[in-house]
């Protein structure tokens, strides 16, 4: 399909430097992703307090389920709220966390001091959650760079000009406990938003791509996931051509929102390059799948694309799934789409990864006592207790088996004379 939709995240400049108790009061970016027509970035609307919409019945489906999460802002406050997130969803264990990192400037894509310590910290709490990273692979990637500009760029880049940026990102990585991040590397890259597109020259992004995996897979320690992440659809290219081949990518996501206006379910998952196709080029290969965002957009408050995307994901199991939950995509922090929160609280109510059985304990033998070292073997006399060395040398054998019963000791036992 020809290009659909732009949107854009704010980055602050200098933003990822640090966070600071002001920042609590500040708004989060907004984020959509893709290419076409200009779209202001989205406010986020007022959070949503915890039960504030009805829940219907838990829908039951087959485990094992896909673990899933939501991105709810891109610094601490993201990490804050997957807590109030999960008691909204009944205690639903969401097991995938997911952030971006600021693409204005070099320093900011390696991963600034301090901006990721939170989200890493959270990942070590548990070993099975997932923590999922977007990485730009240009520095001004939302200010609009001319075609000729990127091209130029995705020349250095395939040349090795940048590689400096994500060696210092995987060290970051590695150095903070979580070797193991998915990199949503270059995200979107078949649209027209990003300054790291793939159209203006497919062969030097697919080379500047492998550059960019070589780099940071040679850093000891890493054990990184690379997820390629195109828009749903032909969008400006079909994305196929951006596919910079099997050896470098690890998992085959799509980033898939309700769009074109009035597009059907049904037709998302037949167009070319839709969700069958996704799901088909990524079995042939061998390749898990994933969404990395996912949500309402054009078609409004749609309950019916909501109960379809979630069964499609339960059908399909992908590796993770993130919805961006902020307007007018989301269903919590969001209050314009309530008749999709309703389902999408429905369908995952409660919902936990299964949990295997604990193996039953076998009890070990209680050992039988002996002599501290330094005991003397002299009879010192039946009710001796006696200490050498700071150790006890007791006679167990003369204590009976109900010297704890009041009807052993006498009443006047306080009174007698020793």
């Amino acid at each position: 399909m020809a290009v659909r939709y732009r949107r854009l995240r704010r980055w602050p400049v200098c933003a990822a430097v640090g966070v600071v108790a002001g920042a609590a009061l500040l708004a989060g970016p907004g984020h959509r992703g893709g290419s076409g027509v200009n779209e202001d970035a989205k406010t986020r609307g007022p959070v949503a307090a915890p039960g504030s919409v009805t829940a219907q019945a838990p829908t039951v489906t087959p485990a094992p389920f896909p673990a899933f999460g939501a991105y709810l802002d891109y610094s601490w406050r993201g990490v804050a709220q997957t807590d109030w997130f999960s008691r909204w969803l009944g205690g639903a264990d969401l097991r995938v966390g997911r952030t971006y990192l600021p693409g204005d400037l070099w320093s900011n894509i390696e991963g600034a001091p301090g901006f990721l310590d939170d989200w890493a910290d959270w990942r070590r709490e548990r070993d099975e959650r997932i923590f999922v990273l977007n990485v730009p692979m240009m520095e001004r990637n939302e200010e609009g760079v001319s075609d000729a500009e990127v091209r130029y760029l995705l020349r250095r880049g395939a040349a090795g000009e940048f590689d400096v940026h994500y060696r210092r990102l995987a060290e970051r990585l590695v150095g903070l406990g979580v070797p193991d991040t998915i990199l949503v590397l270059g995200w979107e890259m078949n649209g027209i938003t990003y300054t790291h597109r793939c159209g203006p020259d497919p062969e030097a992004w697919k080379a500047y791509w492998n550059r960019i995996v070589a780099t940071m897979r040679s850093v000891p320690g890493q054990a990184f996931r690379f997820d390629f992440a195109p828009n749903r659809g032909r969008d400006a290219i079909p994305w196929t051509e951006c596919y910079p081949g099997d050896d470098t990518v690890d998992i085959i996501g799509m980033d898939s929102y309700d769009q074109p206006q009035g597009m059907s379910f049904d037709e998302q998952v037949t167009e070319p390059y839709g969700l069958q196709d996704h799901v088909d080029f990524a079995e042939e290969r061998g390749k898990p799948i994933s969404y990395p965002e996912w949500g309402l957009f054009r078609n409004g408050d749609n309950a019916e694309y909501m109960r379809h995307m979630l069964d499609w994901m339960d059908e399909h199991k992908p590796l993770y799934n993130t919805l961006t939950d902020y307007c007018p995509h989301g269903v919590w922090q969001c209050g314009q789409n309530p008749q999709a929160a309703q389902v999408y609280r429905a369908v995952l109510y409660g919902r936990t990864e299964p949990v295997p059985p604990m193996p039953t304990p076998v009890p070990e033998p209680t050992p039988e006592p002996q002599p501290a070292p330094g005991c003397s073997s002299l009879d010192l006399g039946d009710w001796v207790e006696y200490w050498i060395g700071g150790e006890p040398c007791v006679r167990d054998d003369w204590w009976p088996d109900d010297w704890w019963s009041d009807d052993w000791w006498p009443d006047d036992w306080w009174s007698f004379s020793w």
